[in-house]
């Protein structure tokens, strides 16, 4: 089963101001039928990154079986950890970057690298703002989610502030 899933982050006043997420899951079924479905959530205080990261944890945490996935994202900090193979040398290297430092987000990472397990997933970079229905559709999400009234707290991004 092939599912496809757009992703975006926003934040305003990046790197602690609110933000959110916006995931779309598309799905066609063998008589022809597209599914979709959309998530977003909003956070008092975040990072552009830390969205981004979210938005495909997100996406990746709702399929409820093993999928093929293609996931579209306008990050490259999200894209290039795994076509650019970074993920393997922070693996290798206990989570340190190619300077040394502990690589951020880690927690988010782990998350996201769980969240693929049971899947085939391929990581497709789109540009951002530039016409791509999903990617606008989602870049609407994350923003309407960062100036929305619901939002929640990024308890580790917190912490660590």
């Amino acid at each position: 089963m092939l599912v496809k899933i757009y992703t975006d982050g926003a934040a305003r006043g990046n790197p602690d101001g609110p933000g959110g997420y916006g995931t779309i899951l598309s799905y066609t079924d063998n008589t022809g039928t597209e599914h979709i479905r959309e998530f977003s959530q909003g956070f008092v205080r975040t990072t552009n990154n830390r969205m981004e990261l979210m938005a495909a944890i997100v996406g990746l945490e709702a399929l409820i079986k093993p999928c093929e996935v293609e996931l579209y994202s306008d990050s490259k900090y999200v894209v290039d950890a795994f076509n650019q193979n970074w993920i393997v040398s922070w693996l290798r290297n206990d989570w340190k970057n190619s300077a040394k430092k502990p690589v951020k987000n880690k927690e988010l990472w782990q998350r996201l690298l769980k969240a693929m397990e049971p899947h085939k997933v391929t990581y497709i970079w789109v540009k951002g703002h530039d016409g791509h229905a999903q990617n606008e559709r989602c870049d609407k999400l994350a923003t309407s989610a960062a100036d929305g009234e619901n939002l929640i707290h990024d308890e580790v991004f917190e912490k660590e502030r």
